[in-house]
Parts: C-alpha cells; structure tokens; sequence
C-alpha cells in the first residue's frame, strides 16, 4: 500500500533552519505533484509548498515564500521542505502529501490522494 513518511521535524529557535523529508512507497513516486501542508492547533490544514512533476514546477504559499523551498529526489522517492528563517508562526505539524490531477487545485487539500501521518516543528522565540 503507498505510505509516506515525513521526518526532520523538531525543536528550533526563530531565525534557525530544518530540513522536512518525505519518503514514498507504494506508488510510481515521479508521476505524482507532492505537497507539503502545516496544521496548527485550533487552524485548519494550510497549504505550504507543491512541486509536480519536476522541480521546475514549483508554488508556495505567501507566507513562505523566499524562505522555504521545495524539492523531489524522483531516484530516491523522496521530497524535500527546506525551511529557512524560521518563525514562531511557523510552528504546526507539517505533513507530506501525494496527489495525481490536483483537480481542486495544488493548494487544496482535496486535491491529494494520500498523506503522510506528520511531523512536528516547533520554533521558539
């Protein structure tokens, strides 16, 4: 069955940096868009970051962009959430996602076929 498997996350003071991993099985890993999403407590599930096919197709969410970047390893089956200039807002459980059409658009949950089961990342002030 496909799983995925976020690691990286953890503890980090603002202004620091984390690398997110997202590792697949189970399916033809380059023919999926994977995303990546961040719930805080009491916050719905909000879109951070999705890349399709190949790296050169690309979005993020405004709040991120210029500090994090996204990236796939297809060889490895492996996406990737480089965070940088971390804040305390940042803070939420960060999940890996894997869709095919991404009908409902890549920046909606719904558009994903499968998640991952998430990792925390806390940024302290």
């Amino acid at each position: 069955q496909v799983q995925l498997v976020e690691s990286g996350g953890g503890l980090v003071q603002a202004g620091g940096s984390l690398r997110l991993s997202c590792a697949a099985s189970g399916l033809t890993f380059s023919s999926y868009a994977m995303g990546w999403f961040r719930q805080a407590p009491g916050k719905e599930r909000e879109f951070v970051a999705s890349t399709r096919w190949s790296v050169s197709s690309t979005y993020y969410a405004d709040s991120v962009k210029g500090r994090f970047a996204i990236s796939r390893d297809n060889a490895k089956n492996t996406v990737y959430l480089q965070m940088n200039s971390l804040k305390p807002e940042d803070t939420a459980v960060y999940y890996c996602a894997a869709g095919v059409v991404l009908r409902q658009g890549y920046y909606n949950p719904g558009s994903y076929d499968y998640w991952g089961q998430g990792t925390q990342v806390t940024v302290s002030s």
